[in-house]
C-alpha cells in the first residue's frame, strides 16, 4: 500500500464518465472516499459515510509519482491563484476548517486552541479569520511563533509558569470555543476545565483511551462536546482554498521545503517520529531529485 493522503497534482487521464475537469488542471484531492448513497452520504454528510475509505490507508495514495483518484473527491485549484506547494496544504487545511464549523464559532466569540501542530496551525489561521481573540497553547515555541504568524492573539507555551487561564483572566477574555487538538488526555482534561459556562468543546485531536470525565459539571455548566471527522470535500475545500490563497506571503514558513521521495524516510519521517522536526508540514515533492525550498 503506497501512502500519502494531502495532495495536488495535475490532471493526466480521467475516466471517460468524468465532467467538470480537464487534462493538465490543478487539483486538489480530499482524503475520504465516500460511497454517495448511504444515508449520511445523501445528507452531506459524507465524511460519515458508511463505506468511507482513505486515500493512503485502503488504496494507494499520493507518495508516487502518480495517483488515481475520485473525481468526486477533486476541485479544481486553477483559479485560486496559489502554487502547487500552497494547493498541497489544503486537505489539512479543510480539516481545519471542518473543525472550526463544527464549533459554530461567531465573529463576536472568543477561542481557546490546544496543541498548534500540523491541525492546530491551520486551524489558528481559519479561526483568526473568523474571530477577534485566539489564544493558542503548544510545547513548543517554534510553533507558537507560527501560530503568532497565523493569527493567534496570544500564545502560551505549555510548561511555563503562565498558564492558559491566567492569559484568559488577564485578557479579561470568555471563550466560547476550545479546541481540543493535542490528542492527550492532560490536554482534553484543561481544555474542560477552562471550557466557560455554554461554551463547545471541540474534540480535533484523537484520545487513544478511555478518559474520565466529570458529566456532572459539564451539565451544570452546558458544556458541549463536539466531535469532528475529517472534512466533506464538497464544502470544506472550498473554503480551504480560499483561505490558502487569502495570506499574504503564502505558506513557506507552515511548510518551507519539499524533500524528493528518496529522501522521505531519513529527512521526513524519522525526524517527524523522533520528535526532532520543528517543521509544521514537510511536502514531498515525487519529480524533484533533491530537496528544494518550496514555492509561495
Amino acid at each position: 500500500m503506497i501512502p500519502g493522503h494531502e495532495l495536488t497534482g495535475t490532471i493526466e487521464a480521467m475516466g471517460t464518465d468524468v465532467e467538470g475537469f480537464e487534462l493538465g488542471t490543478l487539483v486538489v484531492s480530499g482524503a475520504g472516499i465516500s460511497c454517495g448513497h448511504c444515508f449520511w452520504c445523501t445528507r452531506a454528510m459524507t465524511n460519515l459515510c458508511q463505506h468511507y475509505s482513505t486515500l493512503g490507508l485502503h488504496q494507494n495514495g499520493a507518495l508516487a509519482e502518480y495517483v488515481a483518484v475520485p473525481a468526486s473527491t477533486c476541485m479544481d485549484a486553477s483559479s485560486y491563484g496559489i502554487s502547487a506547494d500552497t494547493a498541497a496544504l489544503a486537505q489539512p487545511m479543510s480539516i481545519a476548517v471542518h473543525a472550526m464549523r463544527r464549533g459554530r464559532l461567531a465573529q463576536d466569540e472568543s477561542a481557546v486552541i490546544l496543541g498548534a501542530g500540523g491541525i492546530g496551525a491551520f486551524l489558528t489561521y481559519a479561526v483568526a479569520d473568523r474571530c477577534g481573540s485566539v489564544v493558542v497553547s503548544d510545547l513548543g515555541t517554534e510553533r507558537l511563533d507560527i501560530a503568532t504568524a497565523l493569527g493567534a492573539t496570544h500564545t502560551v507555551q505549555v510548561g511555563s509558569d503562565r498558564s492558559v487561564q491566567d492569559v484568559l483572566d488577564a485578557n479579561e477574555i470568555i471563550p466560547s470555543v476550545v479546541y481540543e487538538v493535542s490528542g492527550s488526555a492532560a490536554g482534553f482534561q484543561q481544555a474542560l476545565t477552562i471550557a466557560s459556562r455554554g461554551a463547545r468543546l471541540v474534540m480535533v485531536g484523537l484520545q487513544h483511551g478511555p478518559l474520565e470525565i466529570d458529566v456532572r459539571g459539564v451539565s451544570l455548566r452546558e458544556v458541549e462536546l463536539v466531535g469532528t471527522n475529517a472534512h466533506v470535500c464538497a464544502s470544506d475545500l472550498p473554503e480551504a482554498l480560499r483561505l490558502l490563497a487569502a495570506r499574504k506571503g503564502g505558506w513557506t514558513d507552515v511548510a518551507p521545503v519539499a524533500l524528493s521521495l528518496d529522501e522521505l524516510v531519513e529527512e521526513g519521517l524519522k525526524p517527524l517520529a523522533e520528535r526532532r522536526s520543528a517543521r509544521i508540514k514537510t511536502l514531498i515533492d515525487p519529480w524533484a531529485s533533491a530537496t528544494r525550498k518550496t514555492v509561495a
